[in-house]
């Protein structure tokens, strides 16, 4: 439940327009926004899973921003990210012609932007509650433009953007799975949670790879993915990875899986991928997977592969071959 919205519109200090589109970036898919006309509101929401319950839910959602619209009011659920949380307020600021309202907790920088917005806007008073803080300032009142922050190009040539997982340089655990991928891995595989294109760049190295599904849930990322591969062999999906369903089996899936949305570890969201490699792969399949050399992962690996070997490592980090899947499912 988003409370400190819910306050800020209660009091009467956030006005919410009674005309015009209201853009809301970034809400994660447990707050509720009832504050906030439905049939009036735009989220703003790349991130797949988040995306699909807000749809589901009646709400007019886009990955992005559309193009020329404006808006009467803005929203800005802040990212953990700061670079991407001071482009989300940019871009906010940007399309607005009335107030924006900023809210996030603590633990994602609120008070730094609260500190750095004091000299950029006429702000209101924060209000403070659940560890976390909401304030908002007139459009027309603030310049942002040098808080945008584009695409950029890392070590390899590769493109990436504000807020995508390793976006500042190619991943060490993805890294060391791509050294250990044998140089065979069959002709139709799934790059699991494939990001900005790392992996399956390495992928197509290998030989006799005729498909290649890159899965990923986060837009933003896998359109930088869009750039870094110019192959006709691979489809790309934006998609939640963990209900991904493949057109036909496949031979291979390799993956570097998530395991956290927020700053607590969740081994169960690498479990879950692995489940879903388990289903998506041919009989005589395999995955290739790294992680971090805590995850409780080889549970679920033996229950859903027949075998289950480390290949490689250091001591931050595993790669895990698992072979011949036990469960098949469509």
């Amino acid at each position: 439940m988003s409370i400190r919205l819910s306050l800020a519109v209660e009091t009467g200090g956030f006005s919410v327009p009674e005309t015009g589109r209201i853009a809301v970036f970034n809400p994660s898919s447990g707050l509720d926004l009832s504050d906030l006309p439905k049939e009036r509101v735009l989220i703003v929401q790349p991130f797949a899973p988040d995306h699909e319950i807000f749809a589901a839910a009646g709400y007019t959602c886009s990955p992005d921003l559309p193009g020329d619209e404006r808006f009467a009011a803005a929203v800005v659920f802040l990212p953990r990210a700061k670079a991407l949380a001071r482009s989300l307020i940019a871009d906010a600021t940007a399309v607005c012609d009335g107030p924006v309202l900023i809210d996030g907790n603590k633990t994602d920088g609120i008070d730094s932007i609260l500190k750095a917005l004091k000299s950029r806007a006429t702000l209101s008073s924060a209000i403070s509650k659940a560890h976390g803080k909401a304030f908002w300032f007139e459009a027309a009142s603030a310049d942002l433009a040098d808080w945008w922050a584009g695409p950029q190009q890392i070590t390899g040539g590769f493109t990436t953007a504000p807020g995508v997982f390793s976006a500042d340089d190619i991943d060490p655990a993805s890294a060391l799975l791509a050294a250990a991928l044998p140089e065979k891995l069959g002709r139709n595989v799934v790059d699991l949670g494939g990001g900005w294109g790392y992996l399956s760049a390495e992928i197509l190295k290998r030989e006799n790879v005729q498909s290649l599904h890159l899965v990923e849930a986060d837009h933003i990322a896998l359109s930088c993915a869009r750039q870094n591969i110019s192959d006709d062999r691979v489809q790309f999906h934006w998609a939640d990875a963990r209900g991904w369903k493949a057109p036909d089996r496949v031979d291979c899936v390799v993956s570097n899986p998530p395991f956290h949305t927020g700053r607590a570890a969740e081994p169960s969201l690498g479990q879950a991928f692995i489940t879903a490699a388990s289903g998506m792969l041919a009989p005589a399949g395999s995955l290739w997977l790294v992680a971090n050399r805590h995850l409780p992962y080889e549970t679920t690996l033996a229950e859903q592969f027949a075998a289950v070997e480390e290949v490689a490592g250091d001591n931050r980090f595993k790669v895990l071959h698992a072979s011949r899947p036990r469960r098949h499912r469509r």
